[in-house]
């Protein structure tokens, strides 16, 4: 199985779209092996248009992905470009191609395993969010909850690490989904330790000039994750520490004069 987060993360420049997944991939024989498991939408290096990952019976998956593809890139303008209303139109035609065939292997005795993300964003800096289920029926997330996380993973604390940490503003969603994917990996076999498979998708500027940039985690970043994430578990196991030492209210003032000095 797997684990795969995706979240829209707002910018100074507008909104952005970050898809991040393990690499864990398991045979039917229990053979576990590396892969890719997000796949990147685009026209050509320059003209993104989307970024998709999946979870469930790897045919669907792989099948889906090329779906997404296919009709995405219909969907894209003389420009080259595909805007949130676009994306929502293309997501409805995905939803019967999905549904007609899980429809014809249903009909002939087979459960489809199959769930995805696609996430978009437009020179308008809007993020589009949509979670595909095993009937091949899509949901928009982007505004609420403004997060989709599938797979194994999700079960054995993905959303447990997600509801106590991902609701804050202004935090480093990069860092946390790492954090996460660790954290998991360690209590759940089928999910592997976060390895930089990792894509941002976001706006940027030059002057007046505006382009969509969509690129995976650099390795000297990825190096400084690792670290980070050590770091961070061995301040959590600390502060719980104190606070059955010192109290809750002296670690809670130590924490309000730090978050005044850094305001």
């Amino acid at each position: 199985m797997t684990l795969v987060m995706a979240f829209k993360w707002l910018f100074e420049e507008g909104e952005a779209v970050l898809m991040v997944s393990d690499t864990r991939a398991t045979t039917p024989f229990g053979i576990t092996f590396e892969a890719k498991k997000i796949h990147v939408v685009a026209l050509d290096d320059e003209r993104p248009l989307g970024v998709v990952s999946g979870a469930g019976d790897p045919v669907l998956v792989k099948w889906g992905f090329e779906v997404i593809d296919d009709i995405l890139k219909k969907y894209a303008g003389e420009d080259g470009l595909v805007y949130f209303n676009d994306v929502r139109n293309a997501v409805r035609e995905m939803e019967d191609v999905f549904m007609a065939r899980f429809r014809r292997l249903r009909s002939e005795g087979l459960d489809p395993s199959f769930q995805l993300i696609l996430g978009s964003l437009d020179l308008d800096g809007k993020a589009s969010l949509y979670q595909f289920d095993s009937r091949g029926l899509a949901e928009p997330v982007h505004d609420d909850p403004g997060y989709a996380i599938i797979g194994s993973g999700m079960i054995t604390g993905g959303v447990l690490l997600l509801r106590m940490f991902g609701q804050q503003r202004d935090i480093d969603l990069g860092l946390l989904t790492a954090f996460i994917l660790d954290m998991v990996s360690e209590v759940d076999s089928s999910v592997g330790p976060f390895v930089g498979e990792s894509y941002l998708m976001r706006l940027e500027r030059v002057g007046e000039e505006k382009s969509i940039a969509l690129g995976p985690l650099k390795d000297e970043a990825l190096r400084e994750y690792k670290e980070k994430i050590v770091k961070r578990r061995g301040l959590l196991q600390r502060v719980w520490r104190l606070c059955d030492i010192v109290g809750e209210e002296k670690v809670l003032k130590s924490l309000d004069k730090l978050e005044g000095e850094a305001q």
